[in-house]
Formats: C-alpha cells, structure tokens, sequence
C-alpha cells in the first residue's frame, strides 16, 4: 500500500557558498524556507524536484523535504529541516573549542 502524498518543499545546498537553499514557485532559489513553493501535488513535486536536479551548476543534492502550511509560508515538519533553517552549524563550540594536536 503506497503512502499518502504530504506537503512538501525543494531544498538543496547552494553550489559556491554551501547555504541551504529552498525552490520558491517562480523557480528561484531562496534562502529563506518561508519563500519555498508549497508543494501538495505529487506529480508537480517531482517534476519541481527534476527541475532541480538539472541545475548541477548551481545547487548540490536537491531532494523533497516534508514541510506544512504555516502564517507565513512553509514551516518544517521534521527537526533536521528546522535545524537546516538556522544557517550552518561549523562554528567553534562545545568539543570543537579544543585544538587537536
């Protein structure tokens, strides 16, 4: 039994600066989730996903992301897709701050 289509967005990595990057319904590439294309049609879902998938000079691992309607545009779902909304996670912290000899 296949599983029921939810709500999605594209989101891939930005090819020159790494940021995570969301397709917004003009064919865009935003940084900013709220801005994304609600995607609540399978088909349309792919065919946005292939779109992506396309554009190798310009993004890195497109793939769908579970998302729902909010206020103000698309909200995550899943807690790796609201952690991946807050920017990169390199900075020195915690065990980082200890230099490796």
């Amino acid at each position: 039994m296949s599983r029921k289509f939810t709500p999605k967005v594209v989101t891939a990595n930005d090819l020159r600066a790494g940021d995570v990057i969301y397709l917004t319904a003009a064919g865009q590439w935003s940084r900013n989730h709220s801005e994304a294309e609600l995607l609540e049609d399978e088909a349309i879902a792919e065919l946005r996903l292939l779109s992506a998938m396309g554009q190798g000079d310009r993004v890195v691992g497109p793939y769908l992301a579970e998302a729902k309607a909010g206020p103000n545009g698309p909200e995550p779902v899943h807690f790796r897709e609201a952690f991946r909304t807050r920017g990169p996670s390199n900075y020195a912290h915690g065990k980082q701050e200890v230099a490796h000899v």
